[in-house]
């Protein structure tokens, strides 16, 4: 433990109270989430609500835990609006922390476990938490009678580092309450009482915001401590989990196991396999829609920031290829690079508004802010019926003999090839063209010679010469983590040039 502020022992007190933010309103009557925990024991205390494969709690077990947790963050100094960072793996003791925090009014604040010391301290800084947990807190000693109910000033307060590394937060404009928090579960197909199960590390905000919004829905929450392809399907059948949270990666990664893991699959239950974080390549997408159902598949565009949104399932994307979806939440827009809004079919930058109460604050950052509209950076357009296609991130664009590439475009063309497992495109410098598309690429059988004049071949059939790719790099290892993130400005920057096992054009 560290910042451990031990000068206040009394849950609630006011005289130590700093809101660092703004506080949204909260009716009278709203229902403090823990309020809807005590709920869920009530009718059914005995039914599993999280699990990590070495723990399997109760309703009833991880509410009188989280009591006790409370109380043992109350002594160290945790009062209603501080931040608790919470730096532990996927385990249970994970989400309890994030609902003892609750239980306080604080606002739990998920962080990376395996940060460096350097990054970790400059996250810290900008977060400036009450207190950070890097280890599972005993809290045995502790009551574990129920709390007074408190509504804290935001549910949750993930971190963002994006493509610059430079560490913001993000706090959420939701009270701690079920009317807030829970706004949108129904979009989200998050049914009372399923199975969910986790895949994705619970510092990034999506899996962690659906784990905790299944957990108020009384599902069992199936955390993953590491993501494994073959274990997944297994474990849907195991469980009979009716929610999926997987990205692209993952998606990818699945769909290459051999075909035995499919065939021996119990999936009938699933109702709802929902993706987001990394635009999806079509023949994965494809995949999907042919293994579990058109209508099982839901995909979301959105940003922590969550000021707007769109949705589309599997039946709409077999209509719109390609497509992220119709705008559900809040206002979208496309502009130019001068502020002029775009028609359907042009390119530019995608402008959000949520029309409404303020949807985050940061912390650490100050939002790209156009008369009331906020961009986080991506680019695509909307087609003529009205469904958003996406581009990439304005950083992420390499701009060829003044031609835009948009490294999503390559990079599907790239993983469609059998042979590659994954591949990640950057922009490097180049005399003649001012940049030179770069494919970083990992093969399915390892580095090995033949592989990029075959590429070359493929993406020839499938782009235009400009977006060809004029280097190829092959490596060994993974090229992005289990969220299915990539940064790749760091990418770019680490490559002065073409690498040994590169080939270049």
């Amino acid at each position: 433990m560290i910042s451990d502020r031990s000068d206040a022992t009394t849950p609630g007190r006011e005289d130590l109270v700093t809101v660092r933010f703004p506080e949204p309103a909260v009716a009278a009557g709203s229902t403090p989430l823990p309020v809807r925990l005590r709920e869920l024991v009530a009718a059914a205390p005995d039914r599993p609500i999280a699990s990590d494969g070495d723990t399997v709690l109760t309703r009833a077990e991880f509410d009188a835990r989280t009591n006790r947790l409370a109380r043992y963050l109350a002594a160290r100094g945790v009062v209603r609006g501080d931040l608790v960072s919470i730096a532990l793996p996927n385990t249970v003791t994970h989400l309890e922390c994030s609902v003892a925090a609750w239980k306080l009014g604080a606002v739990p604040q998920p962080l990376s476990a395996k940060l460096p010391p350097a990054e970790r301290d400059a996250v810290l800084s900008v977060a400036a938490p009450a207190l950070v947990i890097t280890e599972t807190p005993d809290a045995s000693g502790y009551d574990d009678d129920p709390l007074p109910d408190v509504v804290g000033p935001s549910w949750k307060a993930p971190t963002s580092g994006g493509s610059t590394g430079r560490p913001k937060v993000i706090v959420a404009g939701q009270a701690a309450c079920v009317e807030q928090a829970l706004g949108r579960v129904d979009g989200l197909r998050i049914e009372r009482d399923g199975v969910m199960l986790c895949t994705a590390p619970l510092h990034h905000n999506a899996p962690y915001m659906f784990s905790l919004m299944a957990l108020l829905q009384g599902h069992h929450v199936v955390l993953m401590q590491r993501f494994d392809a073959a274990r997944t399907l297994e474990l849907v059948g195991e469980h009979g989990v009716s929610w999926l949270y997987v990205v692209p990666t993952m998606m990818g990664r699945m769909l290459r196991l051999p075909p035995e893991h499919w065939s021996s699959a119990t999936l009938g239950s699933l109702r709802t396999v929902l993706h987001v974080g990394a635009p999806c390549p079509p023949d994965v997408k494809r995949g999907w829609l042919e293994r579990v159902g058109p209508g099982t598949v839901l995909e979301l565009y959105s940003g922590t920031e969550s000021q707007a949104g769109t949705a589309i399932d599997g039946r709409d994307w077999l209509a719109h290829p390609g497509s992220v979806g119709r705008v559900v939440r809040g206002e979208i827009k496309i502009c130019d690079d001068d502020g002029r809004e775009l028609g359907p079919g042009e390119t530019g930058e995608i402008w959000m508004r949520s029309g409404g109460a303020p949807a985050y604050h940061y912390l650490g950052a100050v939002p790209k802010e156009q008369d009331g509209w906020e961009s986080l950076g991506d680019m695509g357009h909307f087609d003529a019926d009205g469904w958003l296609h996406l581009a990439d991130r304005r950083s992420d664009m390499i701009l060829v003999g003044g031609a835009n590439v948009y490294p999503a475009e390559v990079e599907a063309a790239l993983t469609a090839h059998p042979q590659v497992r994954d591949a990640v495109v950057v922009g490097l410098p180049d005399d003649d063209y001012g940049r030179i598309v770069h494919a970083i690429v990992q093969p399915v059988q390892g580095p090995g010679s033949g592989l990029a004049d075959e590429l070359r071949e493929h993406c020839a059939r499938l782009l235009s010469p400009y977006k060809n790719p004029r280097s190829y790099e092959l490596v060994d290892h993974p090229l992005r983590d289990d969220a299915g993130k990539v940064r790749r400005s760091e990418l770019a920057a680490a490559r002065s040039g073409v690498s040994a096992r590169a080939s270049r054009s």
